[in-house]
């Protein structure tokens, strides 16, 4: 076994034991009463005792008993959970300790196992300018540690960003309603979501987050970076767009820019929140590099809640 194999092993084991440990009850439970099934199954006919409601009396077993039966139902638990994943170019950036894409491993990785600890399917969509590759949902935890690795070391053909082609396919490829999470920093350029500001219900990439939203319950996981909404005081900087290859140079010793630049930026996640909560599409950002399982655990209560 080559040390690069090994070293991409050694990695997704890492990802395991760290979010395995964080899917705790806590975690898990919010999941499950988050995410409920699809319906309830009959299960059996029990005697009726003194509480239960009268309208689950099973008449045909009463008749054939001559005792009081009532019907007994249990949740028809099994889901399907769908991560759709960013893999652009923009993913690759960290100013910390953690890549965004890393941080979209992680995140996966604690939905996935939370969603096996109820006894859910987990299926993947990695994707850039289109999807570039699909693992069917499936369960286990060879079939997660296998999607762990894929959002780390697939290696993309394109670097742009097409929310929209993502979630087309997707929706193709779900024949029944499904949880639809999706992984992504929303930086798609002028025709998408952000940075464009104009954030408007006709716009393309909302019609299509509302159209999966719709047919399956879709949040939407805004990973981010601190650097993508403040600049380090260094001064004069270059920098480079990994989607587009469009070069800038920034003063940073400039106040006015920088307080500029963290204003527009702020803005923008702001109007992108404001946009999805108008079309009823749940949303949470993470940041790289930081503690997220708290974040994470009070999303899924005001979820819950609401």
């Amino acid at each position: 076994m080559s040390d690069s194999v090994k070293e991409m092993l050694r990695k997704v084991r890492r990802i395991e034991i760290a979010t395995r440990k964080q899917v705790s009850d806590a975690i898990a439970g919010a999941y499950h009463s988050v995410f409920k099934g699809q319906g309830m199954d009959f299960e059996e006919a029990r005697e009726y005792q003194p509480g239960d409601e009268i309208r689950s009396i099973d008449w045909n077993v009463t008749a054939r008993t001559g005792k009081a039966h009532v019907k007994k139902y249990r949740e028809e638990r099994e889901l399907t959970m769908m991560l759709a994943v960013d893999l652009s170019a923009s993913g690759a950036f960290g100013s910390n300790s953690q890549t965004k894409r890393e941080l979209e491993a992680e995140l996966a990785s604690v939905l996935a196992f939370s969603a096996a600890k109820n006894g859910d399917k987990v299926g993947l969509a990695l994707f850039t300018n289109e999807i570039e590759l699909i693992i069917p949902p499936r369960k286990g935890r060879r079939h997660i540690l296998r999607l762990i690795r894929e959002i780390l070391f697939f290696k993309p053909k394109h670097s742009k960003t097409n929310i929209s082609n993502a979630l087309d396919g997707i929706n193709r490829l779900l024949k029944r309603r499904a949880i639809v999470v999706l992984l992504s920093d929303f930086l798609q350029g002028p025709d998408g979501v952000l940075p464009n500001p104009d954030l408007r219900a006709e716009d393309s990439v909302l019609k299509a987050l509302d159209l999966t939203n719709r047919r399956h319950d879709l949040i939407c996981v805004n990973v981010f970076d601190e650097r993508e909404t403040e600049l380090p005081n260094l001064g004069t900087i270059v920098l480079e767009d990994s989607e587009t290859g469009e070069i800038v140079e920034l003063d940073t010793f400039s106040k006015e820019l920088t307080d500029a630049y963290k204003a527009e930026n702020l803005k923008r996640m702001k109007d992108f929140k404001n946009a999805l909560a108008r079309i009823g599409i749940d949303s949470v950002r993470i940041e790289a590099g930081k503690p997220y399982i708290v974040k994470l655990r009070k999303f899924f209560e005001e979820r819950k809640r609401r």
